[in-house]
């Protein structure tokens, strides 16, 4: 039937092809939600009236945020091809890949971060302060527990985002489904194989969106 259905479809590759996004994914995910959240801390906490108000370091950070979000991904992959080979060895495979998707997501991530945390009720913060909480209390006890939904939901935007960076960067050999629809697709004229490579990126989109829909509504107790 899906040999009838889809004649050109190589349904091992298709199966290799689909892991290789989900690694890839998965991996520039859990380092953007970490590199993200990090930035997005420096942003806010050195933003003016907050408690590392530091304006010379927060135009550093928000510069260099603003640069990388304002460089299209097909453009950031390509230059950074050189820093790729230089930690990987290789410009070609899934793990080529990982620095240019990290270097796109994590500044916008960054961004919903710091917005995430403007959202906090400044109220729980001075009464922390009020009651000798450390700063470090603050951020991780207060600001990032009290954010954490809005942080589950941009983490979830930013993931679908990723998805689709991965399906770019497999058009320059970073491996994956987009580099399979191009390849055995679009350039060997086999619709089919576009097609289903399509269809399960849609797949893998859909359960990130539920996943992270479920997790958001799990821990907002407002």
């Amino acid at each position: 039937m899906t040999e009838s259905l889809f004649p050109n479809v190589n349904w091992e590759n298709m199966w290799e092809a689909t892991l290789q996004t989900m690694y890839m994914t998965a991996i520039s995910v859990l380092a953007t939600f970490i590199l993200g959240i990090a930035l997005g801390l420096l942003l806010f906490l050195t933003a003016k009236g907050n408690i590392w108000e530091n304006k010379f370091v927060n135009g550093i950070i928000a510069g260099i945020v603003n640069l990388f979000r304002s460089i299209p991904f097909i453009i950031l992959i390509i230059l950074l091809i050189p820093l790729s080979v230089y930690i990987i060895g290789t410009m070609l495979g899934a793990n080529a890949a990982l620095p240019a998707l990290i270097a796109g997501a994590a500044p916008f991530y960054a961004r919903m971060v710091e917005i995430a945390l403007r959202e906090v009720d400044k109220g729980v913060i001075e009464a922390s302060q009020s009651m000798g909480a450390s700063n470090g209390a603050i951020v991780f006890k207060v600001l990032l527990p009290e954010a954490m939904p809005a942080l589950i939901s941009g983490i979830t935007v930013t993931a679908i985002a990723l998805v689709s960076y991965t399906a770019m960067a497999g058009v320059v050999g970073a491996g994956g489904l987009g580099n399979l629809a191009y390849l055995e697709g679009f350039q060997r004229n086999n619709p089919d194989v576009t097609l289903v490579a399509t269809v399960l990126i849609l797949v893998i989109v859909a359960i990130l969106q539920v996943s992270g829909d479920l997790t958001t509504r799990a821990i907002d107790k407002r």
